[in-house]
């Protein structure tokens, strides 16, 4: 299902539904599973390059910025995390776009000379929908849309879904939506029960299985600068992000 340089978006412009964990977590799974992945933290929250124990602040003439403004080239960005198989770029501390030619395509090209070099380029993106997510749905192959399990989870969506389809129907015909993956999820709540069956009503068989069940551990491992595959091995959340990364029927 997967192929070789396969870029995958983490996108939702709703705050808080476990996106970044999504894109860490799955990232580092990945590599865990033998995968050479990057993910690239496109989110100006920071919490990608935080949560794998970098700061913006630690490299500041090494970071997506640099490489967008065509300073520096990919390769010179790219930083190791603690995972062998996983390396990162940093998230620009501000982003401002330039006002070039075919600028939602500036990160498309800045990938280009190593999307090859890798299985995975996962990239966290900003949750507005502004033109660096535009840029990295622009680069995206796939998106992966986390999605929480809450009343008004299904709404939240059309904006996103509207902007997927500008996309889709401008600079990039080929990109597909990769699923819809449930977080933070309490069998024990009635809601969530109820959200899931109407999403899985609504979207069918782009919801994934893996369901990505509400895990202490988990959101506590990035306060520590680990996956959650590093801080706690014996998790559910470790088990949940390793299916999901197996593509396997929870």
């Amino acid at each position: 299902q997967f192929h070789m340089g396969k870029v995958i978006a983490i996108a939702n412009q709703k705050g808080g539904v476990g996106k970044t964990t999504t894109a860490i977590n799955l990232a580092a799974s990945l590599a865990v599973l033998e995968k050479k992945v990057l993910i690239i933290d496109a989110d100006p929250q920071a919490n990608t390059t935080s949560g794998l124990n970098f700061s913006p602040e630690d490299d500041q003439k090494r970071t997506l910025y640099e490489v967008l403004i065509g300073k520096i080239g990919i390769r010179d960005a790219l930083i190791q995390t603690e995972i062998a198989n996983l390396q990162m770029v940093l998230v620009a501390v501000e982003i401002e776009m330039l006002d070039v030619d075919e600028r939602e395509s500036i990160l498309k090209k800045a990938i280009a000379p190593i999307k090859n070099d890798y299985d995975y380029i996962i990239i966290d993106c900003s949750p507005s929908l502004g033109l660096i997510t535009v840029n990295s749905l622009t680069a995206a192959d796939s998106v992966i849309i986390p999605v929480q399990p809450e009343f008004f989870a299904l709404e939240g969506l059309g904006k996103l879904l509207q902007t997927i389809r500008l996309v889709q129907n401008g600079v990039n015909q080929s990109l597909t939506i990769e699923g819809f993956v449930v977080t933070m999820f309490d069998g024990r709540t009635k809601v969530h029960t109820q959200v899931l069956n109407q999403l899985k009503e609504h979207f069918k068989e782009m919801v994934f299985n893996t369901i990505i069940q509400r895990n202490i551990r988990l959101s506590e491992a990035p306060s520590h600068g680990k996956p959650i595959i590093l801080y706690d091995v014996m998790s559910n959340g470790t088990s949940n992000y390793l299916n999901l990364a197996k593509r396997k029927k929870s």
